[in-house]
């Protein structure tokens, strides 16, 4: 069946939809000899080519999807590379054997907490649209006097720059004086949304932190710096959510470092492999004999 190039490109995980649009636009895909076009319906038997490079859209889409998530350190900065020479979030990321990485959402340089990253550039793309409506939750700790009428103007709604905004709940976390703490939930993801709903009111944002995103929370363990591939239950849980099916193809279950995971999401090393593959072999010598 033909779908959308935008659409089959990013399931096979080249990429964003948007990123493919710009590619589209620049005239970077050819697909069968022809510049590709925007909405264009291809199937992945159609030869597709990328800045001179045949994309292999078959193998790409029977290979299993991989999602992760990844503790954003402040000062890190949430693009490829930068021509600044400040360290980026991909950097951090494990190697792939095929497919990228795509980011799903982004936080701003200064902002740190949960990132998520996947090989299925639809995933990324539904969790990422306003439609969806998936909840973000941030803890925020605030410099300067909050009062009840600002946190009820606040969940009510304000007047931002690029259209009216509001938290969908917020909740004292606790702390004084300078070291007080809210969580607050939205269901977007505008340019520095927190920040500018907080400044609305005569505040600053001294500290911010994403702890949530849809139904996957910031693990307490999980370090600034590190990532943590997700499990099957939560990978299932979060296709829900951006109205898609979990189909996980058993053929393709192995990670960049050689491990196999099973149904349930359980990693399998490649050297339990091996010892699996030495315990099946027949306990039989020469003249069949057992050995000992």
């Amino acid at each position: 069946m033909k779908e959308r190039i935008q659409k089959l490109l990013a399931h096979a995980g080249y990429g964003s939809r948007r990123e493919i649009e710009r590619w589209i636009e620049a005239g970077e895909l050819i697909i069968n000899g022809q510049p590709a076009a925007l909405g264009q319906q291809i199937s992945p038997e159609d030869r597709v080519v990328l800045r001179g490079q045949k994309l292999y859209l078959s193998a790409r889409l029977k290979a299993t999807p991989r999602t992760l998530m990844y503790h954003k350190q402040a000062g890190e900065v949430c693009t490829r590379s930068d021509p600044e020479g400040r360290a980026t979030v991909f950097k951090a990321l494990p190697r792939l054997n095929q497919g990228r990485w795509v980011m799903v959402g982004r936080l701003d340089v200064n902002t740190d907490g949960l990132l998520l990253f996947t090989t299925d550039g639809e995933l990324a793309n539904r969790l990422m649209h306003p439609s969806s409506e998936i909840e973000r939750e941030y803890a925020v700790r605030v410099f300067g006097e909050v009062t009840p009428d600002m946190l009820a103007r606040l969940e009510s709604g304000v007047e931002l720059g690029d259209g009216p905004a509001h938290f969908l709940g917020i909740h004292d976390a606790g702390g004084e004086g300078m070291n007080h703490w809210y969580h607050v939930v939205l269901a977007e993801g505008r340019n520095r949304e927190v920040r500018r709903l907080w400044e609305s009111q005569g505040v600053q944002v001294s500290r911010l932190r994403r702890i949530r995103y849809g139904n996957i929370t910031l693990p307490r363990g999980l370090r600034a710096g590190k990532h943590q591939e997700l499990d099957y239950k939560s990978l299932r849980e979060l296709y829900r959510l951006a109205g898609l099916v979990y189909e996980p193809q058993q053929e393709s279950n192995t990670d960049a470092y050689g491990s196999r995971r099973t149904p349930s999401g359980k990693k399998i090393s490649p050297y339990a492999q091996a010892r699996a593959k030495i315990n099946a072999r027949p306990e039989s010598g020469p003249g069949g004999r057992k050995s000992r």
